[in-house]
């Protein structure tokens, strides 16, 4: 159904309506200017000390390998292999509880079905649904799609966010409120509302979108309700049609999606965050909200997006986007910070892990070959092809690295977004959709297993001084940048 403008503005004392109000802080551009000077002098850390005191930063070894801070039996992620202490480059692997993503995928297409909900259920639950456990969880699911009454219009529509991911962050911390029994973390608990978050997540991300479209685009807004026998693939691509409308290959291709998306192992930025935040012991929807501002980040979730303005931009400045020697220049010009958003790095490609491919890469780039339709479609597709094939060299020739560098899951994916008609406000929100999937068997896993709190350690380098009278501060003695000196260093001086 049509949603009348109404429903975005609220009422004033004398019954009229008006729109809501934005938020302006009272800070002064100049004043945060200065206060920015104290934290630049103040927070500065000698990058030297990383090395001295031997720091992973970002929890990495020097080569570029995770630091283990657990074991989890749900995912495996490879993409090399260690002989004699030196990491040999070899073709990805990801698998989902011991079973290989290619032979799930592969499954699901032979016999011609859907395949998120059968994943989903393999990381939770660790091993393959029988057809009556299979079709049990799709009706559970089905029946958890309906939000709590009065929730879109009151957590939902009366506050339009200008991102998606906020406003589903925002929704899931507000679900608490409508739980009978929310910080229980009993296991049996837990997977209650982890299941009803992957069913409700694809509503929250559908209606939000709905009202943004609304409010910031001044574009007309459908809310479609769920039909229980539709799988989540289909119930995406329904409440996003002002139609209803989409095809069977179009819900395949975004299963697909949803599949690749769904897990990462337990180390990548959004899943450690569900870990770390179980681990203490909090809530489900805490632990989810978090999670989601991770993902939010275009360094993890965000990166896809970051491949569509790179290759738009590109497109912008040079004559030919499918010209291998146009394209080769441009790639140069983003490694040496001339183009693009001038940080040197090439969207979609380079992984921690994945050396000489990404199987998700792999499945993506095959998958929209076969979708294409369209020479827009054809050229873009050619475009990313380049970039694929072109980077790791033209990468090597300016850097001198020799570490292979292949196509990740976020080079294809926005493209598929694209020609499913998925706007690029959703490219982040689906994979939340998908990866909720994953956190709910982490979350479950930490609260199995963990039994300790995840605590790192941080160094401090600051100096120590004398606490200075008020009256007696100035600009000059208050600021301490000094050079950190070890105590051994002292000692000898």
């Amino acid at each position: 159904m049509s949603i009348d403008t109404a429903v975005l503005k609220s009422m004033d004392s004398e019954g009229e309506t008006k729109l809501m109000s934005k938020y302006i802080s009272p800070i002064t551009s100049e004043s945060l200017t200065n206060l920015c000077t104290e934290i630049q002098i103040n927070d500065k850390i000698d990058t030297k000390d990383y090395s001295r005191f031997g720091v992973k930063r970002g929890l990495r070894n020097a080569d570029g390998t995770g630091v283990m801070a657990g074991l989890t039996k749900i995912c495996s992620v490879d993409g090399y292999y260690m002989d004699d202490g030196e990491r040999v480059p070899r073709h990805g692997k990801l698998r989902f509880r011991g079973l290989d993503v290619n032979e799930i995928v592969a499954g699901c297409r032979k016999e011609d079905r859907f395949g998120f909900e059968e994943v989903a259920w393999l990381l939770i639950f660790g091993s393959l649904p029988t057809p009556e456990q299979l079709n049990k969880f799709r009706d559970v699911l089905a029946e958890c799609r309906e939000l709590p009454e009065d929730f879109i219009e009151d957590m939902i529509m009366k506050a339009p966010s200008p991102n998606i991911m906020n406003k589903m962050a925002r929704s899931v911390m507000a679900l608490y409120s409508y739980d009978e029994n929310p910080d229980d973390i009993s296991i049996e608990n837990v997977l209650r509302q982890c299941i009803q978050l992957i069913a409700q997540l694809p509503s929250i991300m559908s209606y939000a979108y709905q009202v943004k479209r609304r409010h910031y685009y001044k574009k007309s807004m459908y809310i479609h309700q769920p039909k229980p026998e539709l799988c989540t693939a289909q119930t995406i691509l329904r409440t996003l049609r002002s139609d209803r409308h989409f095809t069977d290959e179009e819900a395949k291709l975004l299963d697909l999606c949803l599949i690749l998306h769904s897990e990462h192992g337990g180390g990548n930025n959004s899943t450690f965050a569900t870990r770390v935040l179980t681990s203490s012991g909090t809530d489900t929807y805490s632990a989810t909200a978090a999670s989601i501002g991770a993902l939010k980040g275009p360094r993890h979730g965000g990166a896809n997006i970051k491949v569509k303005e790179m290759t738009t931009l590109m497109a912008q400045e040079i004559d030919d986007i499918t010209d291998e020697k146009q394209v080769a220049a441009y790639i140069e010009k983003l490694i040496r910070k001339q183009a693009g958003d001038r940080t040197g790095l090439v969207y979609g490609m380079g992984h921690a892990i994945y050396t000489m491919s990404d199987p998700r890469a792999v499945l993506l780039k095959d998958a929209a070959k076969k979708f294409l339709s369209g020479e827009e479609f054809e050229r873009r597709f050619r475009q990313l092809e380049l970039i694929e094939d072109l980077t790791p060299d033209i990468f090597r020739s300016i850097k001198g690295d020799i570490k292979p560098i292949c196509a990740n899951v976020d080079l294809y994916s926005g493209l598929i977004y694209d020609m499913l008609g998925i706007p690029e406000d959703l490219f982040t929100p689906l994979f939340t959709v998908s990866r909720m999937a994953g956190w709910a068997a982490h979350r479950i896993e930490e609260l199995s297993t963990g039994n300790r709190i995840i605590r790192p350690a941080y160094k401090n380098v600051t100096l120590p001084y004398g606490y200075i009278p008020l009256e007696e501060r100035t600009n000059e003695n208050v600021m301490h940048p000094d050079e950190y000196i070890p105590r051994e260093a002292l000692a000898v001086l």
